[in-house]
């Protein structure tokens, strides 16, 4: 079994079709690990998760847009922070309906953690706090940190590596590298970014747990010309 973790999503079915195919993913046997943020951007959210859970081995860790259509797969909510931030195109692949949300789909995000251990490995979405265990770390911040994306970068261009955690490889999400003027993964310090903008006008990427290598999907922008999207 290999293991490959993949960026966030956000509806854009296509581009994750496009990465398990150009990595040769095996879907009887090996592991895909999801940083969060599946739903929201790009209209396909439901063929999405229809897709991770046809998987025989998947992880997803919650994601703070996951978060948001849980609340809305719940409840009806359907604040203006969530859908004035791809919410609406989410809203879209289910026809507008919390009747077309599949129990599955719920229970996917309802079961998804704030963070996950692979042995010397962490996947979270957003980032944590450094000197508090991870255990005790407010979920809040889990979901939405963008400091250590930006504090491992700095130090980074320092020339210091330093280890946050006791992990070697800490893989996020949420904040994408086109901050940073690229569509590629940022490897800073034992931090991976893996947000590559398929959210927005950027690509989706897939990689290798243990090996680095990684492969990409399209602009996701141009897998549907038709959409608005997040560009």
């Amino acid at each position: 079994m290999k293991r490959f973790v993949v960026g966030d999503i956000h509806g854009a079915y296509k581009a994750l079709e496009q990465c398990l195919e150009r990595s040769g993913f095996d879907r009887d046997k090996d592991l895909l690990i999801s940083l969060g943020d599946i739903s929201d951007g790009w209209p396909e959210v439901h063929k999405t998760i229809d897709l991770i859970l046809s998987l025989k081995n998947f992880q997803v860790v919650l994601g703070n847009h996951d978060a948001w259509a849980l609340r809305w797969m719940l409840s009806g909510w359907k604040g203006s922070e969530w859908t004035g931030q791809g919410g609406e195109a989410t809203l879209e692949s289910y026809q507008n309906s919390r009747k077309n949300v599949p129990q599955s789909h719920k229970q996917l995000f309802e079961s998804a953690p704030f963070f996950l251990e692979l042995g010397n490995k962490l996947f979270v979405h957003g980032g944590l706090e450094s000197g508090i265990e991870i255990r005790k770390q407010d979920p809040e911040f889990l979901l939405w940190d963008r400091n250590l994306l930006y504090d491992a970068v700095r130090k980074s261009r320092m020339g210091v590596h330093h280890q946050y955690g006791p992990w070697e490889d800490i893989f996020i999400g949420h904040t994408t590298t086109q901050v940073y003027k690229t569509f590629e993964p940022i490897h800073a310090c034992n931090v991976w970014a893996m947000d590559t903008g398929a959210g927005w006008s950027g690509k989706l990427t897939l990689m290798d747990v243990d090996s680095h290598q990684f492969w990409q999907s399209d602009f996701t922008p141009d897998l549907y010309p038709e959409h608005p999207g997040r560009r």
